[in-house]
């Protein structure tokens, strides 16, 4: 009788055994999901940040294009910018402040 008890002890040992292992198995496989998961919303906030500011961008040079079409923007612009003048004009540059 007793070592019908020691393999009934032995049995139960090993089945909490392999139920701590399957336990500890899906337990890891749980942190890692939601590991990759919070991995993935921070990206997803980063990327989402980055493509309102390139909408943004993209807004601003559709308004830059608009205002290049019109030909008295552009001459003022070039005067301006690349100290073209007109005949008969002079460029006085002043310092700034």
């Amino acid at each position: 009788m007793k070592t019908s008890s020691k393999k009934a002890k032995r049995r139960m040992l090993f089945a909490f055994i392999l139920l701590l292992g399957l336990i500890g198995v899906i337990f890891g496989s749980t942190i890692s999901d939601w590991q990759q998961i919070y991995k993935n919303r921070k990206e997803s906030k980063f990327l989402s940040s980055k493509y309102t500011n390139l909408l943004n961008k993209e807004d601003a040079l559709r308004a830059e294009v608009t205002k290049f079409r019109d030909p008295n923007y552009l001459a003022r612009y070039a005067r301006e910018r690349y100290l073209y003048s007109l005949p008969d004009e002079i460029i006085i540059r002043l310092p700034n402040r």
